[in-house]
């Protein structure tokens, strides 16, 4: 059995919010509207996607609690590793 488009962009749209893509939910609230959806469905397909954020934050904030400053530095990541540190971008602005 194949999802209909009706579904399928109401997933898009809970998607987009869990993914924090601005010009994706703009596309896919005007395509799930397009497929026939109706602004209650598309409004609990963003309470679905804000779920699924918030779940994911909460766990990733928790992961984060258990490192500490030695294990940070034996991989590099103390030091700037994704480079923003290193570049004085933040510091900058």
């Amino acid at each position: 059995m194949k999802l209909n488009q009706r579904t399928l962009r109401l997933i898009a749209v809970g998607a987009s919010i869990t993914a924090n893509c601005q010009p994706c939910l703009e596309i896919a609230i005007a395509e799930a509207l397009q497929n026939g959806s109706d602004q209650q469905e598309i409004a609990e397909a963003i309470q679905v996607g804000k779920m699924v954020r918030q779940g994911a934050a909460s766990k990733m904030d928790r992961f984060a609690q258990t490192k500490n400053s030695a294990s940070l530095l034996s991989v590099g990541l103390a030091e700037g590793g994704c480079g923003c540190q290193q570049s004085g971008k933040l510091a900058k602005e």
